[in-house]
């Protein structure tokens, strides 16, 4: 059987570490077989893995949310742990139904700008952002910044000015 996981590089590429091969593919989603599984364990048993990767994720979070407030632009930033979604939109996501009402073409924009800055985020705010044990604080203070700069740039029509 498989376990996947994934990594902060978004590009296709393959690395050893421990015994275990991970693919990853440009999503940023990766493989790994179940004879690999111990080396995974052996990651998965590293004491405050799942601290650290949420700690991170966190940091990201209330980067982007920091982001929005200070462009005064619609948004919220949803997360569970180490996965986020960004959704421009002026109330809380608390369902689908509301996700539904939030801007795509704003988020599309934004996507691309990123895009432009070497950060790859899932294609449709619909899809959730994976913070994995392969993010560095600098990754996510790179990410921060291209998100500054990429609403700055494109700052969405409809922004609160």
């Amino acid at each position: 059987f498989y376990l996947s996981g994934t990594t902060g590089s978004g590009t296709v590429s393959t690395s050893t570490d421990g015994g275990a091969t991970w693919t990853t593919l440009a999503s940023g989603i990766g493989s790994v077989t179940a004879s690999n599984y111990p080396s995974g364990y052996k990651l998965l048993s590293v004491p405050g893995f799942y601290w650290q990767i949420n700690a991170r994720a966190g940091k990201l979070v209330e980067g982007l949310r920091a982001t929005l407030a200070s462009l005064h632009i619609e948004g919220q930033v949803q997360a569970v742990g180490s996965l986020m979604t960004l959704f421009f939109a002026s109330q809380p996501i608390t369902n689908y139904a509301d996700a539904k009402k939030s801007d795509t073409a704003k988020y599309a924009a934004f996507f691309n700008a990123m895009l432009e800055r070497g950060i790859l985020l899932a294609p449709s705010q619909f899809e959730a952002a994976f913070v994995s044990w392969a993010h560095t604080d600098k990754d996510i203070d790179a990410t921060i910044l291209a998100a500054n700069e990429s609403l700055r740039r494109r700052a969405p029509a409809g922004s609160k000015d």
